[in-house]
């Protein structure tokens, strides 16, 4: 038994209490919050009036697949694999290392948790996984399960494939035909496979491409898509409306300005890098203001830094927005039990509950402030990184 005492305990779904108590057992958590009788023989952690929250999560990055340095010859490519604009075949574990660089210095910064994924050069990219920050190998590492597939529209597939390597998509328009057909002959692949079941004769020929976007065109498995500017936000809403797809909007740079169609539609938006200089004309109307215009809309809102090691700044980025718009329980919830609503896994991570994984972090002060560091991270029950007794 490990109890992790005094200190402001954020539970982020049971309510905040100033001095109170994490009980831990099996790698699980047993009791939070204030009251909390420690037993006899438990080993004791003093959070020394610190804030106890739930291990972060950021639910979009490519840590471990873009490793980390990047100068590393050829180490930047395990993200795309450029050679086809639709590749919904490939899965970012086969390309998880885990001794990624990025992987500690984010660990130490509270998070527990990132979905990594495949990046967005391709209109149909493959699948991400979720990986707990602590293991040898990428299954150690993986939470199976958890893969879900990446979409992405707007300049990325047509600046890697149209301009760069002189094909189809050159234009918006080639993007959303591409991914149309593809959907199309996904559904009618399905639609085989399951006459099939009845009658083996109408089986179609395999198709591994296709095959690994059966449970996609199902509603089987969730999609990330891609889409920065407001016209792009629409037609993936439009596209995925079409087939019947269940999907987040990544990046959401322009969310603010079609909020009202995002929150009736009950979409989830992953919105950062938040700090981004206007290095392409899709994010040259990026806003802090947006995700609170979002939150104020009715939109539950992630936040993530996107790509690696910059994860690590993430909670601090993330405190720029109480000066614009949004509270400090949304943003805690954008970096915990929103991201674990997203990877489905808020029955297990994002929040401080009985029976949940004992991943806990520790911060000095409050977790949102530049002058606060994280003193102590925790994935299942296992202390792996720790400065409370310096």
């Amino acid at each position: 038994m490990i109890a992790i005492t005094n200190g402001k305990v954020v539970t982020v779904t049971k309510g905040t209490f100033e001095n109170g108590t994490v009980l831990v057992e099996d790698g699980k958590i047993k009791a939070a919050g204030a009251g909390i009788q420690i037993p006899e023989g438990a080993k004791v952690i003093d959070a020394k009036g610190g804030y106890i929250t739930p291990g972060l999560i950021d639910c979009h990055t490519h840590i471990c697949n873009f490793s980390e340095p990047r100068t590393m010859p050829g180490q930047r490519d395990d993200g795309n694999e450029g050679s086809d604009p639709i590749t919904p075949q490939v899965r970012a574990l086969d390309a998880v290392n885990p001794e990624d660089w990025a992987v500690r210095p984010v660990r130490e910064a509270g998070f527990t948790t990132v979905y990594t994924q495949p990046g967005s050069g391709n209109i149909i990219g493959g699948t991400g996984i979720a990986i707990k920050l602590w293991g040898h190998t990428a299954e150690e590492m993986m939470i199976p399960g958890t893969e879900e597939m990446k979409f992405a529209l707007g300049e990325n597939p047509k600046r890697f494939h149209g301009l760069e390597q002189h094909r189809m998509p050159w234009t918006r328009m080639g993007t959303a035909a591409l991914l149309r057909e593809t959907l199309y002959k996904a559904k009618n692949y399905s639609d085989k496979l399951k006459a099939a079941e009845t009658d083996p004769s109408k089986a179609p020929e395999p198709d591994f491409k296709l095959d690994a976007l059966v449970r996609v065109i199902r509603g089987e498995q969730r999609v990330r898509i891609h889409c920065h500017r407001a016209d792009d936000i629409i037609t993936a809403i439009r596209i995925a409306k079409e087939f019947g797809l269940d999907f987040t909007l990544e990046h959401a740079t322009e969310g603010y300005k079609v909020r009202d169609v995002i929150a009736e539609n009950h979409l989830y938006c992953i919105v950062g890098p938040l700090l981004l200089p206007p290095s392409k004309q899709e994010i040259w109307n990026l806003k802090l203001e947006n995700p609170g215009m979002l939150t104020d809309a009715g939109v539950k809102v992630c936040l993530t830094a996107d790509t690696g090691s910059e994860t690590k700044w993430l909670p601090m980025q993330a405190g720029l927005l109480l000066r614009r718009g949004m509270t400090e329980e949304n943003i805690m919830k954008g970096l915990t039990i929103y991201p674990a609503e997203v990877l489905n896994l808020d029955h297990r991570i994002g929040s401080l509950e009985e029976g949940k994984d004992a991943d806990v972090a520790v911060f000095d002060g409050n977790p949102l402030y530049n002058t606060t560091l994280c003193r102590m991270t925790m994935i299942d029950g296992e202390v792996v990184y720790s400065t409370l007794d310096e």
